[in-house]
């Protein structure tokens, strides 16, 4: 019976030997799938269009025009007509454009009404978490 329980163990610890020798040796292959975005250059950790620092001073304008006759004005003091004219061009911008638009607003010193401020910097944030 011993002989048995011994021969049990033994074969047990055998088993376990060659499966951690054998998963040790095993390379396993790992494929990386990414997407360069044709805007980005991939040289930064962080893609700068997904940046909300003004690092550079350069004014870029994204149909939106009409929105420098807000510049320096409170959020709160919007008419609806001027927030449905952020928001219809907020809407039509690709997730890719919003931290850029973001970047173009503080530069030209044009604040976003409340709730697009909340929903932008949503896009802006998810956009950071799938590229890290």
């Amino acid at each position: 019976m011993w002989v048995l329980i011994l021969v049990f163990i033994a074969g047990a610890g055998a088993l376990m030997l060659f499966t951690y020798l054998g998963r040790r040796k095993k390379q396993e292959e790992v494929e990386i799938n990414f997407q360069m975005d044709e805007e980005c250059c991939g040289a930064h950790e962080v893609c700068d269009r997904d940046s909300l620092l003004n690092s550079d001073l350069e004014i870029e304008y994204f149909d939106d025009e009409d929105l420098d006759t807000l510049k320096e004005t409170n959020p709160a003091s919007y008419t609806e007509a001027q927030k449905e004219m952020i928001a219809d061009i907020f809407y039509t911008l690709k997730e890719s454009d919003v931290a850029g638009w973001i970047r173009s607003l503080q530069l030209r010193k044009i604040e976003l009404p409340d709730e697009i401020k909340e929903e932008a910097l949503m896009i802006v944030r998810e956009r950071r978490t799938v590229h890290a």
